[in-house]
């Protein structure tokens, strides 16, 4: 959240900073300059008490509107929304009567998710096999009598034993080379490394970790020198800076191969979130100052590509350019013999591509959002709204579940979604004709969201393959928002187009099913093979490329660009 002059304040997240924090800062502050953090919580919470003072002069500002501004009952899940707006209802489902406080709860679904995992699922884990101590395969069962012996055979599906060991999210290893020196002439002699030893101090492997770590679970590299600390096997962040900045060098290639094949998928998701860059951060605010800019946001975009095979890629771009300016940056590869492709977003003109036709498609969760915000002041008329379009989503879950093709799915939501779609459509047309919400109440206003961008809303029902919403894009962008988070920002444009490198990488691994660990480790152990041919060492097909032979012109070295 950033304030400048004139310019509109606009909501990023709201930052609720304790009192007492607060002044703490503000004392320091009147005797000594404070530290550069505690710089920008003082200026991020300014900034959300402007934003929320924006909010409270607005028309219709109810107490659930204001509770969700701040993070609580954020739910916006049909069951919840509606068993707040139920007299006599709670919350948990509870169905037991006053009057019978003894009567045992309804029995209920164990909810998925919860219990043990079984040893399947450690796929990561080191597989050990232990023969039996005694028996083998076709030996006399010792059981069985004498007269009568059996031969035991081995079970397709051993017993398993699962054990968790601790260690340190970054292993060392120091070798103790014996080192011999002659007492007459004074020749050193020094013992040789052991095979497979490289002559690197940080493998692939530890860079993969780091970036992984910082990029994928948001962990700053701060915290996880301190930790390593702990573990004396210190890790300096400066160290896992230099470290990260190197591999991503090597990742260039396969990055940019990413972004062609991205341009040519047959659907985009997009969307953008702050971000902040204090090196970018600096230059916007001198140009502000001058009064050569108005643009004074930094963003980071999500976009999210889906190719004609099914696989799904993941882009991040980190600066000052809308989600639709990187969008229209991105369809410049595209080729010039395909058809539009299919640009999923919400309402903000800002994520449209420039120069670019595409079939436009409107996030439908975004419109239900505004009658979610709405429902303490108009329960019923919220409550249909929400059962009409909860019901459309069963029948796409239904779809998913059945495994429908794009034209067998469209042929499905025609005949179970359309329906409720059009009643829908004339119920809001009757609110106003028949004047039972005003236009400038804020249903009102969410039903004009609604009207305004009816057709992009339901292009599910008439385009094969329409999505019902953005939620691949928001899903992408958490990473950047745990990064935002945890880091607070990147110090250098170069730090995040770094971030954007692994950000991607790694969330299209994941959206391949693949472990990002063993994809980035396999990444950097092949550099020269990647920059080659980075076709063969995508998520999804990396593992096979390290088995198939390679051209002799292949076996070059390369340099790649610095990120």
């Amino acid at each position: 959240m950033r304030t400048s002059g004139n310019t509109t304040i606009t909501k990023s997240e709201l930052v609720i900073l304790d009192v007492k924090e607060l002044e703490d800062i503000i004392k320091r502050g009147l005797s000594s300059p404070i530290s550069e953090e505690e710089g920008a919580k003082l200026l991020d919470s300014l900034g959300s008490l402007a934003w929320l003072q924006q909010e409270l002069a607005k028309k219709n500002v109810d107490l659930a509107r204001l509770r969700s501004l701040f993070g609580l009952d954020t739910s916006e899940k049909t069951d919840k929304v509606l068993g707040k707006l139920s007299d006599g209802e709670s919350d948990t489902g509870d169905d037991r009567d006053e009057t019978e406080p003894n009567k045992p709860k309804t029995d209920k679904p164990k909810p998925k998710g919860h219990g043990r995992n079984s040893a399947d699922d450690y796929e990561g884990a080191e597989r050990i096999e232990v023969p039996h101590e005694s028996l083998r395969p076709g030996d006399p069962c010792p059981k069985c009598p004498e007269t009568k012996q059996g031969k035991v055979y081995a079970l397709s599906k051993p017993h398993t034993l699962v054990r968790l060991t601790g260690r340190s999210p970054l292993h060392a290893k120091v070798y103790e080379l014996q080192t011999l020196r002659c007492n007459l002439c004074g020749t050193v002699f020094v013992a040789g490394a052991p095979p497979g030893v490289g002559d690197q101090k940080y493998e692939a492997t530890a860079a993969a970790m780091i970036a992984l770590l910082k990029y994928g679970s948001g962990l700053p590299f701060n915290r996880l020198a301190r930790l390593q600390g702990n573990l004396r096997i210190p890790l300096p962040a400066a160290t896992q800076w230099d470290v990260v900045r190197q591999a991503a060098a090597d990742l260039v290639a396969v990055h940019n191969e990413l972004i062609r094949q991205a341009a040519q998928a047959k659907l985009v998701h997009n969307d953008d979130t702050s971000m902040k860059v204090l090196e970018l951060r600096k230059y916007i605010d001198q140009l502000a100052s001058a009064g050569e800019t108005k643009r004074t946001g930094i963003f980071s975009t999500g976009i999210v590509a889906r190719l004609e095979d099914g696989h799904g890629i993941a882009l991040f771009f980190t600066g000052r350019n809308h989600a639709g300016e990187n969008l229209t940056e991105l369809l410049r590869k595209r080729a010039a013999e395909l058809e539009p492709p299919m640009q999923m977003c919400d309402g903000l003109d800002r994520n449209l591509p420039s120069d670019f036709k595409v079939i436009l498609a409107n996030c439908l969760v975004h419109a239900r959002r505004k009658f979610v915000e709405v429902a303490g002041s108009f329960p019923e008329e919220v409550r249909y709204v929400l059962e009409t379009l909860r019901d459309v989503y069963k029948n796409e879950a239904d779809a998913k579940k059945r495994g429908l093709d794009d034209e067998a799915r469209l042929r499905h939501h025609q005949k179970h979604s359309k329906p409720l779609m059009t009643e829908l459509e004339e119920w809001m047309k009757q609110q106003f004709d028949d004047k039972h919400v005003e236009p400038n109440s804020s249903l009102g206003s969410a039903i004009r969201y609604m009207q305004k961008r009816w057709k992009k809303l339901t292009q599910f029902l008439r385009v094969p393959g329409a999505p019902l919403d953005n939620n691949s894009a928001e899903r992408a962008l958490k990473k950047a928002i745990l990064h935002r988070r945890n880091s607070l920002f990147y110090k250098t444009e170069n730090g995040a187009r770094v971030g954007d490198i692994f950000m991607a990488l790694i969330y299209t691994a994941e959206l391949a099913g693949k472990n990002p660990l063993d994809y980035l480790t396999q990444l950097l152990d092949n550099t020269g093979a990647v920059a080659a041919d980075p076709t063969r060492w995508l998520p999804w097909t990396y593992e096979t490329a390290g088995k198939q032979p390679l051209e002799p012109d292949d076996e070059a070295g390369h340099v790649a660009s610095a990120p």
